[in-house]
């Protein structure tokens, strides 16, 4: 089967390495010539553990190919997936299309023979009918269906989560769509994993759903941790105790800074614009938006507090840049927020990332300090901040960390540490929720 994966970036990649394990011929395209140079050299442009050699494997066994071509490529084509951005539209909190409907006017002009469309991107509803008409109206001999498949990939564990899905959601509306697409995924009948058709407009629903749910969660207990830090409870101990309800489950109820990253909080923005469009309420993902906002805050308020109210001359080590650990995605990463804003308060800010220091080079103030050695970081600093859980500052050797520091408080943004183990060290620990 012949597959093109338009738009070579996180999703479109990951995804077209791994149709391409599966046994099909991809070829990832891409109209940023410098990104499909960069991945026909052998280099891949995003950190994301084992894809390098999951891309290497499928070059060398000639099912992987990389192409800026659409007149090369679309016409071999048995299923096109659009995988292209949709960031969020400066002004208004919509998902910007222009990039799904210029690719689908592109695909339509070099369409031949029966070919599916897929958006897999995240894109509002209605949006596979709006790809249709463009298609129609561009090509009116196009014999094609339009399909939604929406992808549910971690940063991070994203190979594990296309190789051992949850669930692959199906939007369809002819049934020699579906079985093209079910032969497609096929090999995950192995693990029988499950497979959710429904109509296209359900699908696109289920992705932002899934999210925006998810999201809740993160909100919810960060809202549960301010209550636990001004009651004397542990979130910690709550979150068990309501995590053990199968009804809530244990996953995401991790107190921390907030969510950030390429999905949460574009989604959320554009679940409430589509719902607005649509004349439906969505007061509770209003609210998670909201208290994720001033839960950054709060987190700087509580750094603040822990330096004594008066971070002017203040050294400040921070451990960890990305939004989460495993990836260099540096996208509405909570230190975005409080890092400019400890700078501000008069801070001088210094900071370790294992893969995220360049990308945060594009998005921090000049004046914050980049440090490729955790021990360099800590050097003479007043406090430090973990602020990703990375595993390198799980297992820290906290008497040479205090002993390389001027002060002695800890600020642990994802409560990696127990106060006990940390005040026996010398540390004025401060943490989240207990």
């Amino acid at each position: 089967m012949n597959v093109v994966m338009i738009g070579a970036g996180y999703v479109g990649l990951v995804s077209g390495a791994c149709f391409a394990e599966f046994g099909a011929r991809v070829t990832c395209l891409d109209v940023d010539e410098q990104r499909i140079a960069t991945l026909g050299n052998g280099h891949i442009p995003i950190y994301e553990p084992g894809l390098d050699d999951l891309v290497r494997r499928n070059r060398e066994a000639g099912r992987l190919k990389f192409d800026t071509s659409f007149e090369d490529t679309i016409p071999q084509a048995d299923i096109v997936f659009i995988a292209v951005g949709t960031p969020t539209r400066r002004g208004d909190g919509h998902a910007d299309l222009k990039y799904v409907y210029a690719a689908a006017g592109e695909v339509a002009r070099h369409l031949s023979g029966y070919t599916i469309i897929v958006d897999k991107s995240t894109v509002p509803v209605g949006t596979a009918r709006e790809v249709a008409s463009i298609v129609r109206q561009t090509n009116p001999d196009a014999d094609f269906d339009v399909a939604s498949n929406p992808e549910f990939l971690r940063e991070g564990s994203a190979i594990s989560d296309f190789m051992r899905p949850d669930r692959v959601v199906l939007g369809v509306e002819s049934q020699r769509a579906e079985q093209m697409l079910r032969e497609l995924y096929r090999p995950l009948n192995l693990i029988e994993a499950p497979v959710v058709v429904t109509n296209l407009e359900s699908a696109e629903v289920t992705k932002y759903a899934a999210n925006a749910f998810l999201a809740t969660k993160i909100s919810f207990i960060n809202e549960v941790a301010d209550l636990c830090e001004k009651t004397g409870a542990d979130v910690h101990a709550v979150a068990k105790g309501i995590g053990l309800d199968g009804r809530i489950g244990k996953k995401f109820l991790h107190p921390g800074p907030g969510y950030g990253g390429s999905c949460f909080p574009k989604d959320t923005k554009a679940m409430i614009r589509m719902a607005e469009d649509a004349g439906a309420s969505t007061a509770i993902v209003r609210a998670v938006v909201a208290v994720n906002d001033a839960q950054r805050l709060r987190m700087v308020d509580k750094i603040r507090h822990a330096l004594g109210g008066d971070l002017n001359g203040k050294r400040i080590a921070v451990l960890g840049l990305t939004f989460k650990p495993e990836t260099d995605d540096m996208r509405d990463a909570p230190s975005l927020t409080i890092l400019p804003a400890l700078l501000e308060l008069g801070a001088e800010v210094t900071t370790h990332d294992p893969q995220g220091m360049a990308e945060a080079r594009k998005e921090l103030p000049a004046a914050v300090t980049y440090n490729d050695a955790i021990d360099t970081a800590v050097t003479g600093a007043d406090a430090i901040v973990l602020m990703t859980e990375w595993n390198q500052y799980r297992g820290l050797n906290l008497s040479q960390v205090k002993a390389l520091m001027r002060g002695d408080v800890f600020v642990d943004l994802r409560n990696v540490y127990e106060r006990d183990l940390m005040e026996a060290r010398g540390f004025k620990y401060f943490c989240v929720g207990r």
